[in-house]
């Protein structure tokens, strides 16, 4: 489990084309340190697993599926990348909880400058319009962040200096894509009003 607050802005150093996946070497000093083989690192909110570690950099295999649902699939070899190592057990939760499970990809529609923030309009696939509310959480490229406004086609965020200086959203351009995770709450909230609120037979009421 992550919880959205990036660690590292680090760097794709090489990518390989399999068959079926692409395989990515990535540059990150901080979430290398004490990493070892197995361990979970959320790229650009995609939880992949470290199959090799050597001199700050990790390698990871990314499958087709999770290249179609992502934006992994447009990343070379420079493209700077969110990174954060998995919330350790007694830490702070200091966005909220993000799995690493990409639900589909927005598109950076336009930028608003202001003096001391960014106003960024993102494009929002319909089938996730109901998961995003006003003042709720969302997680943009793995970065764990309020929205502004929310419209059945889109959403607006706000970005403190601090965001834009630490995060692949601070030079992400209108017309660049990016990965989007609900609430996982709200999909649960979902699940259960779906098949009803009273008790089955036998299962416990409090």
């Amino acid at each position: 489990m992550f919880t959205g607050i990036v660690e590292e802005l680090g760097e794709v150093t090489a990518v390989e084309k399999l068959d079926d996946a692409s395989r990515f070497r990535l540059r990150g000093p901080v979430v290398t340190d004490g990493a070892k083989h197995g361990d979970s690192i959320a790229v650009n909110g995609v939880c992949l697993t470290v199959v090799d570690l050597a001199e700050n950099e990790f390698t990871a295999d990314v499958m087709a599926e999770t290249l179609e649902r992502s934006s992994l699939g447009a990343l070379a070899p420079g493209s700077r990348v969110n990174l954060e190592r998995p919330m350790a057990l007694g830490g702070r939760l200091g966005g909220h909880i993000v799995q690493g499970h990409v639900d589909g990809t927005g598109t950076i529609v336009d930028r608003t400058v202001s003096e001391n923030w960014e106003i960024v309009k993102i494009s929002l696939p319909a089938g996730l319009t109901r998961y995003v509310v006003e003042k709720g959480s969302i997680t943009v490229d793995g970065v764990s962040l309020t929205v502004v406004d929310a419209a059945p086609d889109h959403f607006t965020i706000s970005l403190i200096p601090t965001t834009l200086a630490l995060t692949t959203l601070g030079i992400k351009k209108p017309g660049d894509p990016v990965n989007l995770e609900v609430d996982v709450l709200a999909k649960y909230v979902e699940r259960l009003l779906a098949h009803g609120s009273a008790p089955e037979a036998g299962e416990p009421v409090a």
